[in-house]
């Protein structure tokens, strides 16, 4: 079982804690974080694109020439795809994009994600934010603290208001709440910051998975 320095929001130690296996500690299945993250991105298609067919489309109604003795070729309605202002064949219509993913398939690939960024020394863990009122400038100075560079996502608890109002106006810092963690906001996170009452376990991995799955 790996473990991880615990780190006050000055970036000094504050002891230590163990890292789950289940979650922290397995080996990262590539292809099914690729079909989690695949279903996660097509449930956020809005759906509602749509094209005219020839019948949806105004006018067209009359025949443009006779059947016969023009020389051109035979036509019925100025609507069909091949004219201009026609419908169009087999264009979008509305549709649900969205994607049953087992739980399981859920959970294997939130823990994937984690075991590769705790892997590579990308989990940080802090034993709490102490913010005595919202600053953004408080949040970078925490943040360089702890040693979190790049594309940063901060897992928030309930009562961590004051740190996610410092957090929110940073362009490269993603904050969630615990139970919205999935798997294609820590891969697109290169650290991952957690607190002490954030930190997943194999209980608390289950119920970040439920709710993922819930807006899929």
């Amino acid at each position: 079982m790996a473990s991880v320095t615990i780190l006050t929001q000055a970036g000094k130690s504050a002891g230590s804690t163990d890292l789950a296996d289940a979650v922290f500690g397995i080996e990262p299945n590539m292809p099914v974080m690729h079909q989690v993250v695949t279903a996660q991105l097509a449930a956020k298609r809005a759906g509602t694109h749509s094209t005219l067919t020839r019948r949806e489309v105004r006018g067209g109604g009359a025949k443009p020439w006779r059947q016969k003795g023009t020389g051109r070729s035979r036509a019925g309605t100025t609507r069909a795809p091949g004219w201009v202002g026609g419908g169009i064949a087999h264009g979008p219509k509305p549709r649900d994009y969205s994607q049953k993913t087992p739980k399981k398939m859920i959970k294997l690939a939130l823990a994937s994600a984690l075991s590769d960024r705790a892997a590579d020394g990308n989990v940080l863990v802090v034993d709490k934010w102490e913010f005595e009122s919202p600053s953004t400038r408080a949040g970078i100075a925490a943040l360089a603290a702890i040693g979190a560079e790049g594309k940063v996502l901060v897992v928030l608890g309930k009562d961590d208001t004051n740190a996610w109002k410092s957090f929110r106006n940073l362009t490269t810092v993603h904050c969630m709440h615990v139970g919205e963690l999935n798997t294609y906001d820590v891969l697109n996170a290169d650290v991952v910051v957690f607190t002490e009452a954030t930190l997943p376990t194999g209980e608390s991995n289950s119920s970040a998975a439920d709710s993922t799955e819930e807006e899929e």
